[in-house]
């Protein structure tokens, strides 16, 4: 049966659960689907109603959001067998996918030939955390009405959407948000490799550091998790490996010139080589040379006790 006043929602990673979760809190009716059916069983206990596939989403629900690992996920999930395009109900398919602009623009063209259905990309920033705490920020492309429509829903995890211009605008906006965190990442693995040759505790460094110019929510985050593998995961490695290479794909595109980001994204294939990738992004640390900061927790403990 149709539900025209249900959100639809695709992809339950740690993202999407999220998601999902707050707006079930906001008192929204969503009905779930993921290529994984386990992840499903969760959300169902907490409210949510899960659909059989994408198709059976949008048959219920005029608005769709997708929250998938990549651009392959998000097209099988839109144009493939019992995808979002065969729904009779999809009006609006908002991607919080982090994806090529370039694709953006061609999904959306894609969609709206397929069924009359439009597009809005609007990829987030602020990691898992933020989308708890309803702090996250989404970039958006699109049609400013289409957005509009949509503003409220996205309240219910995120502090801000900021329309940035045509579908494919959100996607460029998150290729500079990601530009900016992984090149800040790897310098914070770099400092702490500094420190750690210096004989320097991270949680000493970290406390120095704060409110001085090189301070940052990243820093704050990051240096307790890079100095003790964490219990939960804000992100992995290979998630963010995804998102640089996709930085280095449109930059060639566009002639951009990124030597800083060359090094950075060379960082992050070196953390893939080492087997990193379903890690958390924290263990980026890892892909560092010669850096064990269980060993000099050791050497501490061994001093500490003598």
């Amino acid at each position: 049966m149709m539900t025209s006043d249900a959100v639809g929602f695709c992809g339950l990673g740690l993202m999407g659960s999220a998601m999902v979760r707050r707006l079930l809190r906001a008192g929204h009716e969503v009905v779930v689907w993921n290529r994984s059916p386990g992840k499903s069983a969760g959300l169902a206990a907490e409210g949510a109603t899960v659909a059989a596939s994408p198709q059976d989403v949008a048959d219920r629900c005029e608005r769709v959001l997708l929250c998938l690992t990549d651009q392959d996920a998000v097209e099988a999930t839109v144009f493939g067998e019992r995808g979002l395009t065969g729904g009779r109900a999809l009006r609006l398919l908002v991607d919080h996918s982090s994806i090529l602009p370039a694709a953006a623009r061609d999904f959306a063209t894609r969609l709206q030939a397929a069924n009359g259905a439009r597009w809005i990309d609007a990829p987030v920033s602020g990691g898992t955390a933020g989308v708890e705490q309803g702090r996250a920020v989404v970039m958006a492309g699109g049609e400013p009405q289409d957005l509009e429509g949509v503003v409220q829903l996205l309240a219910a995890y995120a502090q801000r959407v900021t329309h940035l211009g045509p579908v494919g605008s959100g996607q460029a906006a998150k290729l500079c948000n990601q530009t900016i965190v992984a090149t800040t990442l790897a310098g914070i693995a770099e400092a702490l490799a500094m420190a750690h040759a210096a004989g320097l505790e991270p949680a000493r460094l970290q406390a120095a550091l704060s409110g001085g110019w090189a301070d940052s929510v990243l820093l704050q985050v990051f240096v307790p998790r890079m100095a003790q593998v964490p219990s939960d995961r804000v992100g992995t490695v290979a998630t963010m490996a995804k998102d640089v290479a996709n930085v280095q794909t449109a930059a060639h595109a566009a002639g951009a010139k990124m030597p800083v980001f060359e090094a950075v994204h060379r960082r992050f294939e070196a953390a893939l080589a080492r087997g990193l990738a379903q890690q958390d992004l924290s263990q980026l640390v890892h892909a560092v040379e010669h850096l064990d900061f269980a060993g000099m927790a050791s050497d501490r403990s061994t001093t500490s006790a003598s």
